[in-house]
């Protein structure tokens, strides 16, 4: 009987070794192209290791299948499709949108309760609160948002003036996320961050530490993702994370003040108070943590995507002066038209710093792939493809926006590819920094406006230029879930008259 027990104990060991090592076959049973995948890890063992960025992860399996409509990987044992056919892009994105409306991405309300944020939320939660925060990001409340967006970067163009004085290089996406997390406070909180200041500031740090490379993030994002039932366990166990409490209460004393001093004042804080006053209209459970990580996910995305568009655009312009000069014939041009009182109109405006701003989000946009997921089964009819319920979707922006024969030469940094016949000859699919459709980036009229705010006031004063510490390539960080260099941002900052 012993033996027999052995015996059966052996064939079960070999049997789960066989499917552990066994590669998943849905995309080849389907006649779909794609990489044979490692065993259970897939095709993105790099990633899960922190040795790829995901960006640079898909645009290699761009290169072998941008040929193909649409090819097939392996995220572990869950199922990936990579959609490369613009057409395809914009079913997924807007024409069968409501199919397609979750992203996919784990939410641990137990472990992360900052998690639960409008960018990652299933659409159940996302659509209502869509919904009711819109109406911050309207032309008219960016508007009335303008003079407070100036007003930091009068304090960002003071700033800058004491770092020249110093005569060192200067690394420029510090300085940029400064002053976007000044703008979001000033905007979004109406509290004055000081972060331009010699004052430690603690929203910066949190800020910093969410999309920092550490090996510390990098182990909770993959243990969020890939072992959720792992990762809500240790909610059990760990304390709550120290910045999670420090936000968590400044909001929600933020919210407080208000209430008792009677104060009015139309900005995101204002939003939430109102969701608290009428949580019927939301039709779901609006509980404390929910409604601050609505206000979480508006202070990093906003000074995150921004500070980086800024250093990227700094960063271009100094390996191409004439750009730059350009670009700085323009706004002093814009300068003295309007006697240096600077107008929202005259922001829209300009077109080369437009294109500066756009070809800088081309090259480095910081999501490098859109997700998301299938609320149900779905076919693809002119592929005769059904794909099961909750199978990723990813599109490789990086990948799309770094290909040649979309972008000739896409490692120039080439303003004229936003001419308005070059952009006519292209499909809108091929640049989607923002996203499409309704889930859309919600924030991005706010972006774009306090990023080419912050560079008007920079290059109007100052000149950029490469350093010795200045690293060229541009590498990226492997770990950052943004696209994000691997390297600071040093540049050689002087005053244009110097």
């Amino acid at each position: 009987m012993a033996v027999f027990e052995v015996l059966c104990g052996f064939v079960a060991l070999l049997l789960a070794l066989y499917y552990f090592l066994k590669s998943p076959q849905f995309w080849e049973k389907n006649n779909i192209p794609g990489p044979k995948p490692f065993s259970v890890f897939g095709n993105f063992l790099p990633v899960i290791i922190g040795r790829r960025s995901l960006g640079d992860q898909m645009a290699n399996f761009y290169k072998q299948y941008k040929h193909e409509p649409v090819f097939g990987l392996y995220l572990q044992t869950e199922l990936v499709l990579a959609i490369n056919d613009p057409d395809l892009i914009k079913t997924v994105l807007i024409k069968d949108f409501s199919q397609f409306s979750n992203r996919g991405l784990r939410v641990n309300e137990k472990t992360e309760p900052l998690s639960q944020q409008l960018f990652s939320l299933e659409p159940e939660r996302w659509r209502p609160l869509r919904t009711r925060l819109s109406p911050v990001f309207t032309s008219g409340k960016l508007k009335d948002m303008f003079s407070l967006i100036l007003d930091c970067s009068n304090t960002l163009e003071k700033y800058m003036g004491t770092l020249v004085s110093k005569g060192e290089c200067i690394e420029v996406r510090e300085v940029a996320s400064r002053f976007t997390t000044d703008v979001i406070g000033s905007c979004a909180f109406g509290v004055d961050m000081n972060a331009m200041s010699k004052t430690q500031c603690r929203f910066r740090e949190i800020g910093k530490e969410f999309f920092g490379p550490s090996l510390k993030q990098h182990l909770k994002h993959k243990l969020r993702e890939n072992f959720p039932r792992v990762y809500t366990l240790l909610g059990y166990v760990l304390p709550t994370d120290d910045n999670t409490t420090f936000f968590t209460n400044a909001v929600l004393d933020m919210i407080e003040y208000r209430r008792k001093n009677n104060i009015v004042r139309l900005d995101f804080i204002n939003t939430l108070m109102d969701l608290q006053d009428h949580p019927e209209k939301l039709s779901i459970e609006l509980t404390k943590h929910l409604l601050v990580a609505q206000a979480f996910v508006f202070f990093v995305a906003g000074f995150e995507t921004s500070s980086s568009t800024i250093a990227n655009a700094l960063y271009e312009l100094a390996q191409h002066q004439d750009v730059q000069d350009k670009l700085r014939n323009e706004i002093k041009k814009h300068y003295e038209l309007t006697n240096g009182e600077w107008q929202y109109e005259d922001v829209k405006n300009m077109p080369i710093l437009d294109a500066v701003f756009k070809e800088t989000l081309r090259k480095y946009p910081p999501l490098p792939i859109l997700m998301r997921k299938n609320t149900e089964d779905y076919t693809f009819e002119n592929m005769k493809l059904t794909i099961p319920k909750n199978t990723r979707i990813f599109i490789p922006l990086y990948a799309i926006h770094r290909d040649p024969d979309i972008y000739p030469n896409p490692d120039v940094f080439d303003i004229d590819r936003f001419k308005k016949s070059a952009i006519a000859a292209r499909h809108p699919m091929h640049y989607l920094p923002f996203g499409d459709g309704p889930r859309n980036c919600l924030g991005a009229r706010f972006a774009i406006f306090q990023t080419k705010i912050g560079l008007i006031k920079i290059l109007r004063t100052y000149k950029v230029d490469v350093c010795d510490q200045t690293q060229i390539p541009y590498i990226n960080q492997e770990r950052s879930f943004l696209l994000a260099p691997k390297h600071g941002l040093v540049l050689k900052i002087t005053n244009v008259d110097s």
